[in-house]
């Protein structure tokens, strides 16, 4: 679940607490969450390693070390939370990291889908996860030009080439759908017929719908809070999504749901025909 602006959230929470701290130690309970590179030498590399600063690409936390990039991503229900030394640890705890302060920094995560890479710095922008992302929605290289290019051979509805992370990084369901609504664009007409009008569109409401999530900390639904415990304020100002049933605020038609891609999706019939 966690999209854009709750891992934006999670960074400058983090960002407080646990900078300039040296990592003595990690423990990890879920090997499946280390992908790169193999759990023994990620346990070897990385003790006595820095916590330098805390940056995001797209949906990927990058922990920056003194010579590496911990990159991380919370998939659908992954987060951090600080804690004691030898507290109990919770069942869903999976990756800790011992901390110098007495401390430890854990990764908590129900459904266990989160993934770890260890990468040098000089190395990072160019191996995956991070060389096959696309333009942050912030980026002066998002233009109708670069969508038109992006989009111009593609038949798959609109809504699930929005969630295309190589086109553009950081858009998950909950802001899909709200991206849409505001561009009055229906969620299944092909990317390909998509106007220059309306990828202008796409491209205001998305720095609009991600900025404002941001500001109000993310969107809380069902599991997902960020680190320590911080609950978005988002969901208080959606829209569509998930109000399935209830009137649209424009038109007062009645929002639908439909399944797009196997994406739960939320529109008004009206205002995106």
């Amino acid at each position: 679940m966690p999209e854009l602006p709750e891992v934006e959230t999670v960074k400058e929470t983090l960002k407080r607490k646990i900078l300039n701290k040296r990592i003595v130690g990690v423990n990890i309970y879920h090997e499946k969450i280390i992908e790169f590179p193999s759990v023994k030498e990620f346990q070897k590399q990385i003790i006595n390693q820095q916590f330098i600063d805390i940056k995001r690409r797209g949906k990927w936390l990058m922990f920056e070390l003194n010579d590496y990039y911990l990159l991380s991503h919370l998939r659908m229900e992954g987060k951090y939370n600080i804690k004691k030394l030898n507290e109990q640890l919770d069942k869903h705890e999976h990756v800790v990291f011992v901390l110098d302060s007495n401390q430890e920094l854990r990764y908590n995560d129900v459904r266990k889908f989160g993934k770890m890479h260890l990468i040098t710095k000089d190395d990072v922008y160019d191996q995956v996860p991070l060389k096959t992302l696309g333009l942050e929605p912030t980026d002066k290289s998002l233009t109708v030009k670069y969508l038109k290019d992006k989009y111009k051979s593609k038949s798959l509805p609109i809504k699930t080439v929005l969630l295309d992370q190589q086109i553009i990084v950081g858009i998950g369901n909950i802001y899909a759908n709200e991206i849409l609504f505001l561009s009055k664009i229906n969620p299944l007409k092909p990317s390909k017929k998509i106007t220059n009008q309306e990828l202008q569109l796409i491209i205001d409401n998305t720095n609009l719908v991600l900025k404002s999530a941001i500001e109000a900390g993310g969107t809380t639904i069902r599991s997902y809070t960020s680190s320590e415990g911080i609950h978005g304020r988002f969901q208080h100002k959606l829209l569509v999504h998930g109000r399935v049933g209830q009137e649209c605020f424009d038109c007062k038609t009645i929002i639908e749901k439909i399944k797009v891609n196997g994406r739960g999706t939320y529109y008004c019939p009206t205002c995106q025909k």
